[in-house]
């Protein structure tokens, strides 16, 4: 009996540190997810504005 609550004691001692460390990766992951998402904004920023600029420069070639 009492090998048999200190096998229990050990999985579940194994599966709370599991659970802990998949919860600071998911957070990981979302930190990352955010940094990538505000990384996807900026470069369609700049893109929509290069895009502008080049429509300017083609408006003004003569034809």
């Amino acid at each position: 009996m009492l090998e048999e609550l200190d096998t229990l004691e050990t999985k579940l001692t194994q599966l709370l540190e599991r659970h802990q460390s998949m919860r600071a990766e998911n957070d990981r992951l979302r930190q990352q997810v955010v940094a990538m998402e505000n990384a996807n904004k900026l470069l369609t920023e700049r893109l929509a504005n290069v895009r502008g600029r080049m429509e300017s420069l083609f408006d003004k070639l003569p034809e």
